[in-house]
């Protein structure tokens, strides 16, 4: 039996419900891996709230790091003892154990604690995508980064820095913007403090930024737009103010002849081998050094409401751990 956070119905974070599931062995193509940390991320909340609708019951989280106890039939890049993290569907991270598929939990090294391992998969792989497979970026290139400070921004900050790419952050405090600046970004906007389009402007000399990576969306979508110059790349990869509304794509063309984009990360990791080697490479930049995982918070899996609390309202750094 194993200690589960599920949700039976969407809702805030007094939705969540523990309790003890049978766990099982794994069949074809799985294994069950008994978690050591689990890492909290906004699509957590996109789905406990029904902007990504589930069909419930059922368990929430997608990021953990652990032991592997058991292999399946047909696995052969994982065994027994092994340490592994993921970052994968299905939804079920939020358990002592699971079962889950496989071709998506990778081989953790030893010099990444459990912690980091968990903290760090969906996030980092996300960074991984945003600035290797979704539009061709080059050392001196500016990309513009909105939620700068959060789990997902601090990594990016580190990233672009060790990549020679100039990144322009947005956080909602002057102490958020200092973080930002703190894991390499090379400027950080206060958007509450002005008119932080035209900051950004500023900074790049009226010509705009070559690609904007925004997360926020609502609240940021149509300033983005504005502060990209002309064939500029658009990623719209999350939702955290609120979706996007409807647009006319003719503004694309009226802007610069601009591009958008709205990847996800789990198009990427469908592939097995694109997957490991998403993972691969994360790992290498976290060993030599030029991305460090920041742990903000860390919450018992008991208190996983309390967690949803606090990433919800914004009030968290870096990034967020449930410890088992």
């Amino acid at each position: 039996m194993a200690l589960t956070a599920i949700i039976e119905a969407h809702g805030g974070p007094d939705q969540f419900k523990l309790v003890d599931l049978d766990v099982g062995d794994p069949g074809k193509g799985e294994v069950r891996i008994a978690h050591k940390a689990v890492g909290l991320n906004f699509i957590d909340v996109y789905q406990r709230t029904g902007l990504y609708p589930m069909q419930l019951p059922h368990a929430m989280g997608m990021e953990a790091a652990g032991v592997i106890e058991a292999v399946g039939e047909g696995v052969t890049h994982l065994k027994v003892g092994d340490r592994a993290a993921y970052a994968s569907n299905p939804p079920g991270a939020y358990a002592e154990a699971r079962v889950m598929p496989a071709a998506q939990v990778c081989p953790l090294p030893d010099g990444i604690s459990f912690e980091e391992g968990a903290a760090m998969m969906l996030k980092g792989m996300t960074v991984e995508y945003l600035f290797h497979r979704t539009t061709p970026l080059k050392s001196g290139d500016t990309v513009l980064f909105h939620a700068a400070a959060g789990g997902v921004g601090l990594l990016a900050c580190q990233w672009a820095r060790s990549e020679g790419i100039r990144l322009i952050g947005t956080a909602g405090t002057d102490e958020k913007c200092q973080l930002a600046q703190d894991h390499g970004a090379t400027h950080c906007v206060n958007y509450r403090s002005g008119d932080w389009v035209a900051q950004v402007r500023s900074l790049t000399d009226g010509k705009g930024v070559d690609v904007v990576m925004d997360a926020v969306g609502k609240d940021t979508f149509d300033g983005s737009l504005e502060s990209l110059k002309p064939l500029g790349m658009m990623i719209s990869f999350g939702n955290a103010s609120g979706p996007v509304p409807p647009f006319d794509v003719g503004i694309l063309g009226k802007k610069g002849s601009l591009k958008i984009t709205r990847p996800t990360l789990f198009t990427h990791i469908a592939d097995h081998a694109t997957c490991q080697a998403m993972a691969q490479h994360l790992a290498e930049k976290v060993l030599a050094g030029e991305v460090k995982i920041n742990i903000g918070q860390r919450f018992a899996l008991r208190d996983v409401a309390k967690a949803h609390e606090a990433l919800e309202a914004r009030r968290t750094t870096g990034c967020t751990v449930l410890d088992i």
